[in-house]
């Protein structure tokens, strides 16, 4: 059994999601921020999870506030930015940390599968990706400098 399907976490509207829920799909996870330089992939998101999640992809995003606290508003300032903005209808989370001691135990789990470039296992900045295939396996990571429709190959060759 893949060990990410032993995750959960908590959505926007504050009910816990069972990873156990994407058992079988492709899943693309995103630590995300709303005044971010990087923001406006949230619109290349969307555009991935309409094209591919009938054929079974999920859009997971997770904010997070400890890039230059570009992330600070609560959960429901976030959701409400992401659907006025930019038309998410993707799973969001709610906020969490991606780095130190206090990160979420999912993203600890993305780092030791996926490290970053040298090996660093930390995540540098907002919008860093990670590709997950069917049976629960990472197969990438990538820069937050890596626009979604750049990834499009990767996503069709795993659904």
């Amino acid at each position: 059994m893949a060990q990410i399907y032993s995750f959960s976490a908590t959505a926007l509207d504050g009910s816990p999601v069972s990873f156990d829920r994407y058992r079988g799909k492709v899943l693309l996870i995103v630590n995300t921020a709303s005044e971010c330089g990087f923001t406006p992939q949230y619109e290349g998101l969307q555009k991935l999870f309409e094209k591919f999640g009938p054929r079974g992809l999920e859009v997971l995003g997770f904010p997070c506030n400890q890039f230059g606290k570009q992330e600070p508003g609560d959960a429901t300032q976030i959701g409400a930015f992401c659907e006025k903005n930019y038309g998410v209808t993707f799973q969001m989370f709610d906020k969490i940390d991606v780095n130190g001691d206090t990160a979420h135990p999912l993203y600890q789990f993305l780092k030791d599968e996926a490290p970053g470039v040298f090996g660093l296992e930390g995540i540098k900045w907002n919008f860093t990706k990670f590709l997950v295939d069917r049976n629960g396996e990472v197969t990438q990571r990538y820069a937050p400098l890596t626009k979604p429709d750049a990834i499009e190959h990767d996503i069709e060759q795993l659904l």
